[in-house]
């Protein structure tokens, strides 16, 4: 008899958190998810680099299109598997009853379209917009990561031009001092 009072005082603690606990559960799955993106981020711009840098100076843009597009696909499952981060806690202590809707929930937060459709007990609604925050970071994260890419994808856009345009007039040079030695009078 002795620990049902325990276990009922345990199960209304969660059930019913107060506001510390709510932000301390928040601050640890933000934290957990944040250095989560980190890493796979940080992965995912150096699998960029070193790929760019294999590519030859004058491989075709095509290639270069399908690294970038690759790097923005895999920058969109970072986040799309990172969110499920914050899924198995508040699925886990059954905060909502699904994992479909608690995934829909935890999308909606993260990426601040809050449209509502599913919602968190009273008790806990502290929880959306810390999921929103850690969204914001991992955004701009990944803004900056893009940046990156951009420039770097545009730089090797910018040599190909630069030389094929070198190439065509030393190729235009090379013919007008070729017709200008045939030209010149034959000792």
């Amino acid at each position: 008899m002795a620990v049902e009072p325990l276990l009922h005082t345990v199960d209304s603690g969660i059930m019913q958190p107060n506001t510390l606990t709510e932000l301390g559960f928040c601050l640890i799955i933000a934290v957990i998810m944040i250095s989560v993106h980190g890493w796979c981020v940080g992965s995912v711009s150096q699998r960029f680099a070193t790929r760019l840098e294999t590519l030859s100076r004058t491989a075709p843009g095509w290639r270069i299109s399908l690294l970038v597009s690759g790097t923005i696909a895999s920058l969109a499952l970072v986040h799309l598997l990172e969110t499920l981060i914050w899924v198995f806690p508040i699925w886990w202590m059954g905060l909502i009853p699904t994992f479909r809707e608690t995934y829909l929930y935890v999308l909606e937060a993260y990426t601040t379209l809050g449209k509502g459709h599913v919602s968190l007990p009273a008790d806990w609604h502290l929880v959306g917009p810390m999921i929103a925050i850690s969204g914001l970071f991992t955004f701009s994260w990944t803004g900056s990561v893009l940046v990156y890419v951009m420039t770097e994808s545009s730089k090797r856009h910018a040599h190909r031009v630069h030389a094929a345009t070198l190439s065509r007039a030393y190729g235009t040079v090379r013919e007008e001092v070729a017709q200008e030695i045939e030209a010149r009078p034959k000792p």
